[in-house]
């Protein structure tokens, strides 16, 4: 008889409000000002809010390492450049992704309130975080959100040995009436890396057709696991592609084909980005159309659900009422993360704050 595996030691609950003053600390203590660090906790606690830890406070020590190595500006002269009333580029110079992407997400929308639509593409930032947060900024203010990123390789491309491609993400955010808002928030990848990172931590196996080795074989072994693989295959890769011609070549800032090259700048790290934003009153009336949204969605949930279905859900409902409970509750955090965390701010002179619970 074996014995059986220890069962995962307990996440600390942080009340998100502390845990979101803590994040601010620690990046104003790293150079970025208390306006940037602000920006930057809320974005990272509003993925953790919604469930999705990988794009929350596990990313405050990669970003505070790409802030100490100089790769991210603490302090970046931001600038918009525009040639057509409805069109803007953020130059982010090397911006945290959440500084500069927050402010493409505002330009969008007073461009989109004037014109009808606003599309502003985001030069040269780093890691955008949750692009859900920007679409969903949009969409608060009652606007339709579009949004795409572009990064560097680490994705696999169908019919290229080892990584090729970013998993490049897409978010749609569209306002609702009584009902939770809708916020599509995909990769083009199968899993993220972030979330293969996880998957080590906790000791778990892979989903079959997740992940890969560095030469492009699949795997279901976390540590073996180097790149994600595309979602669907040859769509997922295709996407990507897209994606990376939409933002970065369209903007002047190729990234793949500069990655592949010869320039060893070329693997420097930075993302670029679009965000589109659709006033609703250009196209319909703006007093009926999330009542209408409503309707769509209760009609939805209104179907037969399948045999083994927990339920029908569209997208962002679930993430939306993981938000409700983590905010009455507390925020989990990983032993892991936290243990980085309060070594961070042992280093910056911050003092990290008491943790209740044990989820």
């Amino acid at each position: 008889m074996t014995d059986s595996p220890p069962p995962p030691p307990a996440k600390p609950l942080v009340p998100a409000g502390r845990l979101r003053t803590f994040v601010e600390e620690l990046f104003e203590k790293a150079g970025t000002g208390a306006a940037h660090a602000r920006t930057i906790a809320d974005v990272l606690i509003w993925a953790n809010l919604r469930g999705v830890d990988s794009h929350g406070v596990s990313r405050v020590p990669r970003y505070l390492e790409l802030l100490a190595s100089g790769e991210a500006n603490p302090r970046p002269d931001i600038t918009v450049e525009s040639t057509f009333p409805a069109v803007a580029t953020v130059s982010a110079d090397r911006a945290p992704g959440p500084v500069a992407l927050s402010r493409a997400a505002e330009e969008a929308v007073d461009r989109a309130r004037a014109q009808g639509v606003a599309a502003v593409g985001v030069r040269r930032t780093v890691h955008t975080g949750a692009l859900g947060y920007y679409t969903s900024r949009i969409a608060e203010q009652g606007l339709i959100g579009i949004g795409f990123v572009a990064g560097m390789p680490t994705m696999g491309y169908t019919g290229v040995k080892g990584a090729a491609v970013a998993t490049s993400p897409l978010s749609v955010a569209v306002p609702t009436g009584a009902c939770a808002p809708v916020l599509l928030d995909m990769a083009t990848a199968t899993i993220a890396l972030g979330k293969i990172a996880q998957y080590r931590a906790s000791g778990r196996t892979l989903p079959e057709g997740a992940a890969a080795t560095a030469d492009g074989m699949p795997t279901t072994d976390p540590a073996a696991a180097k790149m994600p693989l595309p979602l669907g295959g040859p769509k997922g890769s295709g996407m990507s592609l897209v994606f990376e011609l939409l933002t970065s070549v369209l903007l002047g800032a190729p990234i793949l084909s500069s990655f592949h090259g010869p320039d060893p700048q070329g693997r420097a790290h930075r993302q670029n980005a679009l965000l589109i934003a659709l006033e609703v009153s250009a196209f319909t009336d703006p007093d009926t159309f999330p009542a209408a949204v409503d309707t769509t969605l209760r009609t939805l949930k209104g179907l037969p659900p399948a045999a083994d279905a927990a339920g029908v859900f569209y997208p962002g409902e679930r993430s939306a009422a993981v938000a409700e409970g983590r905010t009455a509750r507390g925020v989990p955090v990983s032993p892991k993360v936290w243990r980085e965390l309060t070594l961070a701010a042992d280093r910056l002179g911050v003092t990290p704050p008491e943790v209740g619970p044990r989820d």
